[in-house]
Formats: structure tokens, sequence, C-alpha cells
């Protein structure tokens, strides 16, 4: 059985998603959520899915023994990143080398970066003037956005879109795709049959 947490900060429509999508399978199971943010709807997602939550302020994501002692409790093999605000620790990245992905709303390496998540990523994709869109799946290293590209998809963008048509957009390539490419990335790196 391979173990998975998942760090998010927000509403955690993907983290539902990515449950629901391994809650029968017989190789994953998602140990764990966690989360920066006392207040992230996430949190009340995960419970109401018998799903183990724990809160991790920024102060404590930091401590390195405090957090890879929290993995370590919960056998966490791999790292999914949902709406995560935080950059991950080096010793992190380093505990988990090739172990950690990300998703971000835009087809990286443009609308990347410190600043760019959530709604400013597709405010500043309307502002470019961009015909297409979507979501981009890396690997976590230790620049914002900054890690190897696993996957992206994408969807076009209409002239007289706005920002929220463009997020709903790129929201559906992310229930569609995401738990898909976290099963074949897991199949792909050995940890799952």
């Amino acid at each position: 059985m391979t173990n998975l947490a998942i760090f998010v900060s927000g509403s955690g429509s993907n983290c539902e998603n990515i449950i629901r999508y391994f809650q029968n399978n017989s190789q994953v199971n998602i140990s764990l959520v966690i989360s920066n943010k006392a207040d992230a709807y996430a949190l009340v997602r995960a419970k109401n899915l018998n799903v183990d939550s724990i809160v991790l302020p920024k102060s404590e994501f930091n401590d390195k023994e405090n957090v890879l002692q929290l993995l370590k409790e919960h056998n966490i093999d791999f790292i999914v990143l949902a709406g995560f605000l935080l950059m991950i620790p080096d010793f992190l990245i380093e505990a988990y080398n090739r172990r950690i992905i990300n998703l971000h709303p835009a087809l990286l390496p443009k609308f990347g970066g410190i600043g760019m998540y959530g709604h400013h990523v597709h405010e500043a994709v309307k502002a470019a003037g961009e015909t297409e869109t979507g979501m981009t799946i890396h690997w976590v290293s230790n620049v914002c956005d900054g890690g190897e590209i696993i996957a992206q998809f994408k969807t076009p963008i209409a002239p007289d879109d706005t920002p929220d048509d463009i997020a709903a957009k790129e929201h559906v390539l992310e229930m569609d795709h995401f738990p898909r490419t976290i099963e074949e990335i897991l199949r792909k790196e050995g940890l799952i049959k």
C-alpha cells in the first residue's frame, strides 16, 4: 500500500476529488491531509471522507523534526500539493526526492513563480491575451513552480472569456486529469503496479 499526503491551503475541491478517486483503490491510501490554514474548507472535506487531517501553520511547517516525524507516523510515501501556498522547505524536498508533485493552474513556464496562484494566475492569463490556458503537474523543487514538468493539459480561451471563465475552464481540467495523472506517476515511479 502506498500512502499519500495531500497538502492544501484552501477549499480543497482537488483534495476531495483525489480522495474520492482513490477511495476503493487497493494500492493507494490517502493517509493524511495537511493544511497551513486552520479555516481551510479542505479540512472539512477530509473529515467528511474519514481522512486524518492536521493544521501546520507556517511556523510549524518549517520544523524539520516535527514535520518528518508526522509524515513517518502516517507512513507517507508520496506528497501531492493541491492548492498549497507555502514553499516546500529544502529538508522535505531532500527527504522526498521525486516524491512531491504540485498542480499549477497555468501552462508553465508561463504565469508561474512567487505570487502566481489562484485568481492571480487567471487574471494574468487574461491580461496577456492568451488564446489557451491549462494546468501543469510538476515535480517540486526549491524554485517556485520551477520543477521538471510531468504533464500539461490545455483548454482554449475565447476572446470574451473573463478571468472567472478562464478559472472555470481550467478547473474542469483539474477535475478530469489530476487524480488519473497522480496514479500514472505512482505507477511510473514504481510505487504501485
